[in-house]
């Protein structure tokens, strides 16, 4: 699955700070950009796996389930 989401950085200090104005929450930070785009990425996989996890408990057993892939 391709995913994209928008990050934003900037500098303070010696630190880039980042986040996705998408996924509420979803915060990185590193001593270089491509490090705190890294824990970005990270943050936003977890917190997306947190909310399916929620959002599928209590989900019927003979519910349907499939994936739907966007592009």
């Amino acid at each position: 699955m391709h995913n994209e989401f928008t990050a934003i950085i900037e500098q303070d200090g010696e630190w880039f700070i980042g986040y996705c104005p998408e996924i509420p929450g979803a915060n990185g930070q590193g001593r270089t950009i491509q490090k705190c785009r890294e824990n970005l990425a990270a943050a936003i996989s977890l917190i997306l796996e947190d909310r399916r996890e929620d959002a599928l408990r209590g989900v019927p057993q003979d519910a349907i389930r499939e994936m739907v892939v966007v592009q």
